[in-house]
Parts: structure tokens; sequence; C-alpha cells
């Protein structure tokens, strides 16, 4: 579950507004704590996924989109997913999830089945190489997790994190937003 987005802010446009006095669009903006915890909420996402990819390229195992993807189809087991409902938890453009996919399978980490159901569509499954793929990133994806995190706030810090970002979420619309 990625969203890799560049973030810019137009902190100028914040005083702009309130030097001119333009209260109607002021009262819609979000004042300086809020652009700035913003930024850190993003720019620690960005920072901790970052190190997290470079750790896993040096253990030369793939990018962590893919082990999104195998431990989705783990989760489903045996009956596996249809591409829209992993692209659903996913989060990803299906144009890019599509491409993933393939690499995926010629990887021989996911087996594509007919779907018993829609003659047209067709089922993933984790194959026993992918059970396996997904378990050597954890090696190095848990540790790498534990040091953004754990390493670095205590367990009660964690708890109230783990809280602020459910508020977080609480107001998105989506239900996948939920799920983590």
């Amino acid at each position: 579950m990625h969203l890799h987005l560049p973030v810019k802010i137009d902190a100028s446009a914040l005083t702009a507004s309130a030097r001119f006095g333009d209260a109607a669009a002021m009262k819609d903006q979000p004042n300086e704590a809020v652009v700035r915890t913003w930024t850190r909420l993003v720019r620690a996402q960005q920072l901790a996924l970052a190190s997290i990819e470079r750790k896993l390229k040096a253990a030369e195992l793939p990018p962590l989109a893919w082990y999104d993807v195998l431990l989705e189809l783990e989760r489903a087991g045996p009956n596996g997913l249809r591409p829209f409902e992993l692209e659903q938890q996913m989060l990803l453009a299906q144009y890019n999830l599509s491409r993933l996919l393939e690499r995926l399978a010629r990887a021989g980490y996911v087996e594509r089945r007919p779907c018993k159901n829609d003659k047209r569509g067709q089922v993933l499954v984790l194959s026993r190489a992918g059970r396996a793929m997904r378990r050597r990133m954890w090696a190095i994806y848990g540790p790498a997790m534990q040091a953004a995190i754990g390493d670095r706030l205590s367990p009660s810090e964690i708890d109230d994190l783990g809280s602020l970002l459910e508020s977080l979420l609480a107001g998105v619309t989506s239900p996948e937003a939920h799920r983590a």
C-alpha cells in the first residue's frame, strides 16, 4: 500500500493571504502548525520508505511494492484474489499493478488461474516461491521498520502515534485506508 507523492507546500500563500486580510480564503487554509506537521509526516514517510528500499536493494531483494502484493495474496489464501480486489487492497493505479503482476508472474511468485465465475477473468494466487520470497523480504523489511520507528520511539509514543494516525485515517472515506 504505497502512495509515493511529491509534496510541495506553498507557505508563502499562507502568509500572503493573512497579510492581505483575506479572511474567507484563510478559514479553509491550514495554519503554520498544520503545514509543519503535514510536511514532517510526509517527510518521515518518504525517509522511512527510502531507507527500507535501500536495505532491500542491498540484500538483492525486490522492491517493497512486491512485498505488498505477496503479502496480500498470502493473506487471501488458496482462493487468491481477482486483480481488481488486489488493486483495492494495494491503492495503486491499475496500470501500475498490471505491470507489477506481470513481473511477479514472470519471476514465478504469482500464479494466474482462470476464474470459475467469470470465464474472461483470472484469479491471482501466491506460489510457493512467492511465499518464500515474501519471508526473505520480511527478514529485511521487519528490522528496517523497527529501526525506522521502534528504535526511535518509546512504546507509549508508538501507541500515541498509532492513535493519532488512526484519527487521521478516520477522516478518509476509503475503507482500504483502515486496513493496516
